[in-house]
């Protein structure tokens, strides 16, 4: 009775396992899938395809399971199993190639990555998850190409460069809109909330004929998420060692049955000032920042977006506080900024769209003892029209910009009068684009843009795109030429201008600066049977400026000089992403740009300052499924860079050392709810030469006559990178869906 019991119970146990198995058979492109990952969502419970391709898997007593089935390079395969599915069969994955990722950048309306005859760049946040920073400035610093500059050893001001370009030529667009500009693009950076970003993408060389001025080096466009795709709660907050305090919180919400809204908190707290390089100046500006962001959808025509960001900043000798400032007992640099935004996109129909935004820029500042009061209001509206005909794809924009501006500077005074004057600025402009779809594998794109600036008159951008690639588009080659322009305001871009250190000198009206492009594509995706795939992005540029405006620091060292130059400015070179992706979950990410930049005039060969010869980047991402953890290295390594000195005399070097920043993180997972990291910042502890700063017991030029062997002046633009070293750092994200 004993036996026949036990096999009845043994009978019933393989009857129950066998009612909650499942199996099948993975298969890509007609091949076999070894090592693919089979998992049961929600649980611990996975298993991976043999050499086969089988697998099976025991469900247990999961109620209403689903599997997910994922290979490196494919798109995952998500599968409900009710009780009478036990053999799934053959079942085939998709490749996800990351080309097929839509764009907006390159031509102001989606296109396929692959097709697009523009070459743009597609960062999804995943990416920057890697190394966690408090603002998009400091987080775009392992992009290969792209490089933050600090412009101020005192507030830590800072600006984007492209391809070594000065920060100015940057635009930097919100869901395609020109929030992020003039003043904004020295403080306006900063409290984007991370969390709500999609993407990031970035055209590198001239998009003025879409964009107009400013776009004269490159875009980048922060691509928000869209209410209805993202979760109901999201929460990631950071701490570092130096007391660092950031905190992304993100809530969806209903409005309607037919309308979502997302609400989107950031805030940044430093403020504990530490001065390691003893020089009696804090090494890190200290923040008190909180951006608070409102995006939401009416219907499926209205899309609505608003900002505001508020923030009190300073930086300076370690005992400063606030009954100092703007007096000339203590020095410091104190900004306070107040900032909001509003933009969105209304839908007529599948062809006809209106875009607009209205941003104003109040920014309440001393340097020292030189005040800067500055507003600037911006208001913008651009009709977009798309249309095909045949293999044309046209689409023609009327677009019109309005800029009031003013501060307690030269550059809104007038000399007549003798009195403020506010400086208005109307440019209405027009451009058509024509996509011209040769064959499957042949795209032309042919542009032109006209503005009408009320100061500086006509202004024409021209641009032509060509794109081809194989049958399989696996090998794609694009080329590019096209026009920039850019108005220049020298005391909203150029910090040093503000810092009263040196005088400003205008020796003549400035006139807008012009720009040429050429720049060559090329990316190959190279797939092997094992399941990896590596794929190789390079591109050669180059760009000639005219009436290139470069502040001159050398005639005399108590002046900053800007003209615009009389010989022609030239930056070139050539840079190459391999992007990696292992069957063992191990993605590697590498970059290296080289940059020939220089000067021209009257035969005279001279050199940019703070602009690298060479950059690199790197990201390695290691992935242990099976505990939940992610490992991951970046790095970045820059080349010399030329830096302002006061004259002959100065002993600091007049070039920066080859410099590299490596970070650390881990990063476990629970639940797919929940992520907890840690990690180290700038392992090498790299930081600046101590006397960065000249004459840092002097700040208010007292004693120039006493101890003072080299004929210094107090002056904190000799500045190229963080004065932070290692630190570490620890953070929590959570979702709920």
């Amino acid at each position: 009775m004993l036996l026949r019991l036990l096999l009845v119970v043994g009978f019933l146990q393989m009857s129950h396992a066998q009612k909650n198995m499942v199996k099948g058979v993975v298969f890509s492109k007609g091949k076999i899938l070894e090592g693919a990952s089979v998992i049961v969502y929600g649980s611990k419970i996975g298993t991976i395809t043999d050499a086969s391709g089988n697998f099976e898997l025991h469900l247990s007593n999961i109620k209403n399971p689903r599997i997910i089935i994922s290979y490196l390079g494919h798109k995952s395969f998500i599968k409900k199993i009710n009780a009478k599915e036990q053999n799934l069969g053959n079942i085939v994955l998709e490749i996800d190639d990351q080309l097929e990722e839509v764009v907006v950048s390159g031509t102001l309306k989606p296109v396929s990555k692959l097709d697009s005859p523009v070459p743009v760049e597609v960062y999804a946040q995943t990416f920057f998850k890697a190394n966690p920073t408090s603002s998009v400035f400091e987080a775009l610093e392992i992009v290969n190409g792209i490089r933050p500059q600090l412009n101020c050893n005192v507030c830590n001001t800072g600006d984007i460069h492209i391809n070594g370009q000065e920060g100015s030529y940057t635009m930097v667009l919100i869901d395609g809109l020109p929030i992020v500009s003039g003043l904004s693009t020295v403080y306006g950076l900063s409290g984007i909330p991370q969390s709500l970003i999609e993407r990031v993408e970035i055209v590198k060389g001239p998009a003025s004929t879409l964009y107009g001025s400013e776009a004269i080096g490159g875009v980048i466009n922060l691509i928000t998420k869209i209410p209805e795709k993202t979760n109901k709660v999201s929460y990631d907050t950071f701490v570092s060692g130096w007391g660092e305090l950031n905190t992304d919180l993100g809530y969806k919400y209903k409005l309607t049955n037919q309308s979502t809204g997302l609400l989107g908190v950031n805030y940044f707290n430093y403020s504990n000032p530490i001065d390691n390089n003893g020089d009696g100046f804090t090494d890190l500006t200290l923040q008190d920042r909180v951006s608070i962001f409102n995006k939401f959808n009416i219907g499926k025509k209205l899309s609505l977006a608003t900002r505001y960001v508020y923030e009190d900043r300073w930086g300076g000798q370690i005992d400063w506080n606030s009954s100092y400032r703007g007096g000339d007992q203590i020095y410091g640099e104190s900004i306070y900024t107040n900032r909001i935004e509003f933009f969105g996109n209304y839908k007529f129909n599948e062809k006809f769209s209106f875009q607009f935004s209205l941003n104003d820029h109040n920014q309440n500042s001393a340097y020292g003892t030189t005040i800067f009061n500055a507003n600037q209001t911006i208001g913008f509206g651009q009709f977009i029209w798309n249309k095909s005909v045949r293999e044309n794809d046209i689409l023609i924009g009327l677009a019109y910009r309005y800029t009031f501006y003013d501060d307690d500077t030269t550059a809104t005074f007038d000399d007549i009068n003798l009195k403020n004057k506010a400086e208005k600025t109307h440019l209405p402009g027009i451009f058509v684009q024509d996509e011209i779809k040769i064959d499957k594998q042949n795209i032309l794109l042919l542009g032109v843009r006209y503005d009408y600036n009320s100061i500086y008159g006509s202004i024409f951008t021209p641009r032509l795109n060509f794109k081809t690639s194989n049958k399989e588009q696996s090998s794609i080659f694009r080329f590019s030429m096209g026009s920039g322009y850019r108005v220049t305001q020298v005391f909203t871009e150029d910090h040093a201008a503000l810092t009263g250190a040196r005088d400003v000198v205008f020796l003549n009206d400035l006139k807008p600066e012009r720009s040429w492009n050429i720049n060559l594509n090329y990316v190959r995706k190279i797939y092997f049977s094992q399941g990896h795939i590596i794929d190789f992005d390079s591109s050669i540029f180059r760009t000639v400026f005219s009436n290139k405006i470069i502040p001159n620091y050398d005639s005399n060292p108590n002046q900053i000089i800007y003209d615009n130059l009389s010989g022609t400015s030239v930056t070139q070179g050539a840079s190459i992403n391999i992007n990696a992706l292992f069957q063992n979950s191990l993605r590697i990410n590498l970059g290296i740009t080289y940059i020939d930049s220089f000067v021209e005039e009257e035969g005279v060969k001279s050199f940019p300052y703070l602009t690298e010869s060479f950059q690199g980047v790197w990201r390695v991402e290691k992935k242990i499924n099976r505990h939940g953890l992610n490992l991951d290295l970046t790095g970045s390594v820059t080349g010399p860079l030329k830096l302002p000195l006061l004259g002959d005399l100065d002993p600091r070097a007049p070039f920066s050392p080859t410099f590299s920043i490596i970070n650390f993180q881990l990063t476990k997972r629970w639940n797919n709810t929940t992520e907890f990291y840690i990690g180290v910042k700038n392992i090498l502890d790299f930081t600046p030469d101590k006397s960065s700063i000249a004459r840092a017991n002097d700040p208010f030029d007292q004693n120039l006559l006493n101890d003072n062997p080299y004929n210094l002046t107090f002056d904190p633009s000799y500045v190229y990178t963080s004065n932070q070293g290692i630190r570490f750092f620890f953070g929590l994200r959570w979702n709920l869906f």
